[in-house]
């Protein structure tokens, strides 16, 4: 495993080791020695598998304090668009985003600390998506922006995305409380 990408402070982009054979194929997908090698020091509380069809948009979702959540993500069929957008207000980044294609093939995996909102869109016909979370989801403190956000001005890469209803209804960044005008 190799870190082949940090585009902002705490996120990495991960390329782990994959071994083939004729039977097919073989990929750690975490061992806690080798990730606290690489600086991340996450104890796992949940593990999360989605399906989704192409053309749609999961997110962007967050939890809030003091149920924050840090995020390990992998597409293990298919391919998406994985966008992280900093929430740190304290942050040289703030607001800023990144994104990054995770496909079946490409063996990357995208660790996402607390403060972030995430979302991905999938690319292909379908796709599955893991991911590890350092802390447990909580109702109560979660929430996130629109995916189409004027601020954010994400490019999706989907020209007629599927976004549920609850995602519809997230909240707009205001840009003057946010200081972005």
């Amino acid at each position: 495993m190799e870190i082949i990408n940090e585009p902002m402070s705490g996120l990495k982009v991960l390329k782990l080791d994959r071994f083939e054979d004729e039977r097919g194929y073989f990929i750690e997908t975490y061992n806690r020695r080798e990730f606290l090698k690489v600086g991340i020091d996450a104890e796992f509380q949940q593990d999360n598998c989605v399906w989704s069809q192409k053309d749609v948009i999961r997110g962007l979702h967050c939890q809030l304090v003091p149920h924050e959540q840090g995020k390990l993500i992998s597409c293990v069929q298919g391919a998406i668009l994985d966008v992280a957008v900093d929430f740190r207000p304290e942050s040289s980044t703030f607001l800023d985003h990144f994104s990054i294609d995770l496909t079946q093939d490409n063996n990357l995996i995208f660790w996402i600390p607390k403060g972030f909102a995430h979302g991905y869109s999938v690319q292909s016909r379908m796709a599955v998506v893991n991911y590890k979370c350092d802390s447990l989801w909580n109702p109560k403190h979660e929430s996130g922006v629109r995916w189409d956000d004027p601020v954010l001005n994400i490019d999706w890469k989907i020209e007629n995305p599927i976004v549920s209803a609850k995602d519809q209804e997230l909240r707009e960044i205001d840009p003057i409380d946010a200081g972005v005008v």
